[in-house]
């Protein structure tokens, strides 16, 4: 059982770190430097009711809970740099794979997610 255990987490730690390796970490101040610049699409992966209560301009909300989060990905423009994010930022660091398994090629994660860019005192559309 113990082999397997290891087994197991050597498959999968390999392809976490890959994913981590292409992926630019953020703070909200540059998170929201990227989105005034409109440099990048933004992607809320949270539930459509935390969306609604209040999320970045502009985002897409395409949340990781849905059964088709990875076909919904496909009508994102994979070839424009992507800030992901969620809520503190579980959700989205779990999404980071996802996103390059379908070939996004610039991914920005806003840690801290939502939590901290209203921490940073930064503007949300309800």
């Amino acid at each position: 059982m113990k082999r397997l255990s290891f087994l197991a987490a050597m498959c999968v730690l390999p392809i976490l770190a890959f994913a981590e390796d292409k992926v630019k970490h953020v703070d909200a101040e540059t998170a929201a430097k990227l989105v005034a610049d409109a440099k990048v699409t933004v992607l809320d992966v949270r539930t459509a009711d935390e969306f609604k209560a209040g999320h970045i301009k502009d985002a897409k909300n395409i949340s990781i809970a849905e059964a088709d989060f990875e076909k919904q990905l496909q009508a994102v423009d994979k070839t424009k740099p992507v800030l992901v994010h969620c809520q503190a930022g579980g959700r989205s660091t779990r999404s980071l794979p996802t996103l390059e398994k379908l070939g996004f090629t610039t991914v920005y994660h806003l840690d801290g997610g939502m939590n901290d860019w209203l921490k940073a005192g930064k503007p949300v559309v309800k």
